[in-house]
Order: C-alpha cells, then structure tokens, then sequence
C-alpha cells in the first residue's frame, strides 16, 4: 500500500494531513522563516539553507526573498534559475525547470487541486507535476495551473494564466494565456 507522500508525487488523491506530510511541510515553513526573515538577503547562511530547502538545484540557483513552497523537494532545476520576490511553488508534485529561468516578481506555480466534489474535497486532495523549458521568462504575476508543461524558449507575458501546454519557442499572454506568436530560434 502507497504511502500518502507516494500518493501525492504520484498525482492520486492523498491526505494532506498525513503527519508525514505535515512533519515535511513544518521542516520546509522553518527553512523558509530562515530564509525570508532572519536572513532575507542571499548570504552563505541563505545559500546554505537553499541547498536544503530545495536540494535537487543546479548551480546558480538565486531566489530573491520572500519565497513559498510546500516541501522544496520536489522542486528540481538546471543552472541559472533566478526567482524575483514573492514567488510561490506550492510543489504538491514535482516543478522541473530547466536552465537559465528567469520568474519576474509574484509568479506562482500551482500543483495542488482538489476534487471537484464538494465530499471528498473535504478530505483529500491531488496534485499533478509542472515542467518549464530551458531558456524561459515568466512575467510578474503570471499563474501556472496544475499538469502544465512549457517548452523551452518561451516568454509568458505578464499576468497570464497558464491552463493549457505551452509549445517551444511561444510568446504566450492573458487569462487564459494564449500563444499569440513563435519567437525568433
């Protein structure tokens, strides 16, 4: 039988309340506190807490505080990732991004959901994973939905909410973001 973490990286319906899962979110809020009010500039002291926060980083991780997430596990990226102030990954499932991503201030990647029924949200909940190209920039307040994939190359404008794949090389803007043109390659 899978435990409530298996079932949530997996995208099944899962616990939230799993005292595992709460023991690992209580680590990642203490982490956080660490990083976004004692240090709150990027330090040795805040670079060390990154690598634990968010252990499976490339070189040049910077994430400008404040910074959320829920675990920081299941965050992974390549080399030159750059996060401005008051981003948010809620990392239910696994956030792969890729090299030299750059998110413009309050960007927020979502891969919690919840049942669309009123009984069961009341208990559980699931995630599905968000992947991010190499080479992308997500502007400021830009919203990325659950089960996402943008390929590499793309630009998401401002503001956008991103409910739909985005295909490489794409300058994709609005609620719900569309692809309103390919970028020069």
């Amino acid at each position: 039988m899978k435990t409530e973490k298996e079932k949530m990286i997996a995208g099944e319906y899962y616990l939230a309340g799993d005292s595992v899962l709460v023991k690992d979110r209580r680590k990642s809020k203490n982490l956080l506190h660490r990083l976004n009010v004692v240090e709150y500039r990027i330090t040795k002291k805040a670079r060390e807490i990154l690598k634990e926060l968010i252990p499976n980083a490339g070189a040049n991780l910077y994430i400008e505080p404040p910074f959320f997430c829920d675990y920081g596990y299941n965050i992974s990226c390549g080399e030159n990732v750059y996060f401005n102030v008051n981003c948010v990954v809620l990392d239910c499932a696994k956030v792969t991004i890729g090299s030299n991503v750059f998110f413009a201030p309050g960007v927020q990647l979502y891969t919690a959901t919840h049942p669309l029924d009123a009984e069961l949200r009341k208990t559980l909940e699931s995630a599905l994973p968000i992947t991010i190209g190499d080479d992308c920039w997500i502007g400021g307040n830009s919203v990325i939905c659950p089960g996402i994939t943008i390929g590499n190359g793309c630009v998401i404008g401002a503001g956008s909410v991103v409910t739909k794949d985005i295909p490489d090389n794409s300058l994709a803007v609005g609620n719900p973001a569309k692809v309103i043109r390919k970028l020069n390659v």
